[in-house]
């Protein structure tokens, strides 16, 4: 009965008991046009992350069908992306055997799968709030790095030559040598130029039509009329029949290797899958809870990483073509993957004739969407330290390591929050003859101090990087007073948290000025930093005398010399 229930609850199980007949039609007209970009995109980006092409098929076959059980978003859909591509390619081409393309996959499955379960637990403990580590300055840097990383990598296949180097900066200077020395293949180029041109054009000019689409057919007509099939590289024919489970080849060791890179692109791959969930349901006026969609991609990981696949996400490009198709369902993305199986099953042979150089075109065109020049630049006229946020994020993935670049990038944002709360903003307060309330002296160097009061506001959690400050700054504004201080009051409600240290220095200073004849007291202190207090043995130091719900009350005791 409980299995029942459960399956019942199963987002795809309650969009099907409410399916609306009128829904039919769009969802498999949306799921045809869909496939026209699910296998091209599919097998280029696989071949990005160093995997036959054939893979991003099975990648894209299964995780869609998955998806459409768990995934809550009812269009959004899901596969291999170019964001993920150079994380894979990281993570299992040092532990490949060379030329052997089956250990890769079988690497690239137990990748898939070490995603999904990290996923799963993550949406069952509730972790969905994890994205929040990714901050927009170091996306943005990250984006543009991947973008970079992958058009350098397809250029020598769009042109027909290889390279071998181990960094982006060895792979510029081997393009760069290729291109001086005359190693361009002009058959491959011509294909994978024309491929670049035919989609662009028709993106431009005739968006309404596939112009992926295009570009493949057409390739695939001209190297077959041609007999280009020896001359150039071709993607060669699909393997016949649907992979079964088989990680053979990869041991225990390896695995282990693996879960630093999978926790990795599991944070990458949600955090992509989380924004575009969230963007196209608000669109719809509906909603997607975090954790259940952080469930739903661990399965259609851990089901494309058994049958053949690899790590997928949602996909920025295909999504929106499911929506402006008319798609209204889940519907939509299985009859995508049960075309493409159709594919796979009755025309493998068909990619014999599809030339790398295409493909590159396709991975090439679909990455572009990723560079965002213009929100870099935003970024450096809204905030210098956001932006070198953003910058250290592009550098580090681009020259150091995608997963390294991430790492170091997020760090930097931690220790930029602990600089900020270590430095935090402080002022003191005055009165204005404009307005009424307390107002910082800075931003108001025409009010006035009250006679024998300071008030002070410091702007940040106390912890054991300011506390000393916080000390500091009090003394001296009291130290500059110009009449002597009978009270000092803090106006505490922006300090929302407080450790031991600080609490130290808060004693402290409270007996520094007790014994100068002046009385501390806090206004508007939230009840949890006063619950610690009692906490860390000073309440009796810091009575309920000391404390009032209001600056203004505050003031208004001192100005009666109210007794604590």
């Amino acid at each position: 009965m409980n299995q029942t229930l459960s399956l019942g609850a199963l987002p795809g199980v309650v969009t099907a008991r409410g399916y609306r007949r009128e829904w039919l039609r769009d969802d498999i007209t949306a799921g045809l046009v869909l496939t026209a970009l699910l296998i091209p995109a599919g097998m280029g980006y696989a071949e990005a992350a160093g995997l036959p092409a054939y893979t991003g098929l099975y990648a894209t076959i299964v995780p869609l069908l998955a998806y459409a059980l768990c995934g809550p978003s009812r269009i959004l859909v899901l596969g291999p992306d170019s964001s993920l591509a150079p994380l894979i390619a990281a993570a299992i081409l040092p532990l490949a055997v060379a030329d052997d393309p089956q250990t890769a996959v079988a690497l690239a499955g137990v990748l898939g799968v070490l995603v999904g379960l990290i996923l799963l637990l993550g949406g069952f403990l509730r972790l969905g709030f994890v994205t929040d580590l990714l901050s927009k300055p170091i996306r943005l840097g990250y984006l543009n790095a991947i973008a970079l990383i992958v058009l350098v990598g397809q250029l020598p296949k769009l042109l027909g030559f290889s390279v071998d180097a181990d960094s982006l900066l060895g792979e510029i200077a081997e393009i760069g040598r290729a291109l001086g020395s005359g190693g361009v293949d002009p058959p491959a180029a011509a294909i994978g130029i024309g491929s670049l041109v035919v989609i662009v054009a028709f993106r431009l000019f005739l968006p309404a039509v596939p112009g992926v689409l295009v570009a493949v057919v057409g390739a695939i007509a001209i190297c077959a009329a041609a007999g280009l099939t020896d001359e150039i590289g071709m993607v060669g024919a699909l393997p016949s029949g649907f992979p079964l489970p088989s990680f053979g080849g990869v041991d225990w060791g390896e695995v282990g290797r693996l879960v630093g890179p999978a926790a990795g692109i599991a944070l990458i791959a949600f955090a992509d899958t989380g924004v575009l969930s969230r963007t196209f349901a608000a669109r719809h006026g509906a909603e997607v809870d975090g954790n259940t969609e952080m469930k739903a991609i661990g399965v259609a990981n851990i089901a494309g990483g058994i049958f053949g696949g690899f790590p997928i996400s949602a996909s920025g490009s295909r999504t929106p073509v499911a929506e402006q198709s008319g798609a209204h369902t889940q519907l939509a993305g299985v009859v995508g993957a049960l075309a493409v199986l159709l594919f796979v099953l009755v025309a493998p042979g068909v990619t014999s004739y599809l030339p790398d150089a295409t493909l590159a075109a396709v991975v090439i065109v679909a990455v572009t969407a990723l560079i965002d020049v213009s929100g870099l630049a935003r970024m450096w006229r809204m905030s210098r330290v956001e932006f070198a946020l953003a910058a250290a994020a592009l550098l580090g993935v681009a020259l150091v390591g995608v997963l390294q670049g991430i790492v170091v990038a997020i760090g930097l944002s931690f220790l930029t929050v602990v600089v900020r709360a270590w430095q935090p903003y402080r002022t003191e307060l005055v009165r204005t003859p404009a307005r009424p309330g307390f107002h910082d002296i800075e931003r108001h160097p025409d009010g006035h101090r009250i006679p024998g009061l300071v008030l002070v506001r410091f702007d940040a959690p106390l912890f054991f990087a300011n506390g000393e400050i916080f000390d500091s700054y009090v003394r001296s504004v009291v130290a500059r007073a110009p009449a002597p201080p009978e009270w000092v009051v803090v106006a505490a409600e922006p300090i929302t948290g407080l450790d031991t240290t600080a609490v130290d220095e808060l004693v402290d200073l409270d007996r520094f000025l007790e014994s100068n004849g002046i009385r501390l007291a806090f206004a508007e202190m939230k009840g949890p930093i006063k619950d610690r207090l009692i906490r860390f043995g000073v309440g009796d130091r810091f009575g309920e005398g000391h404390f009032y719900p209001t600056l203004e009350a505050a003031v208004d005791a001192f100005e009666r010399r109210a007794d604590p």
